[in-house]
This record gives structure tokens, sequence and C-alpha cells, in this order.
């Protein structure tokens, strides 16, 4: 396998993980909403702040391949 199959394989690791860690933080948050239905606000205020940092991981991973293929 090549250095461009390495970093595919590499950003394909950082999706699945985000995509993972996506799941179970947006679950909680459900989970969170539904017992406490008065805290939904500051509930959905977290989850989306928490959402956009694992979603920042998965955009440096995607980067990071152009910066390492260039």
């Amino acid at each position: 396998m090549g250095t461009n199959g390495l970093l595919a394989l590499g950003l394909g690791l950082a999706a699945f993980g985000s995509a993972l860690g996506l799941g179970k933080a947006i679950e909680g948050a459900m989970t969170a909403m539904g017992r406490q239905p008065e805290a939904i606000g500051k509930i959905q205020t977290a989850m989306i702040i928490g959402s956009a940092f694992i979603e920042a991981l998965t955009i440096y991973a995607f980067v990071s391949v152009f910066v390492l293929k260039g």
C-alpha cells in the first residue's frame, strides 16, 4: 500500500471515529432531553458545541491529507 493509500485509510478511520463519537454524543443528549425537558436549551447548546469539536477533528484529518500529499 502506497502513501496515498495510507493517507486514505487514516482519513477513513478518522471519519469512522467521528461518526461513532457523534452518535454517542447525540444519543446522550437525546436521553438527557427526554429526562429533563426543562433543560432542553442548555443541553442542545452543549450538544451542538460538542458536535462541532468532534467534527473539527475529522476536518483536521481531511486537511492534513492534502498537506501531506502536496
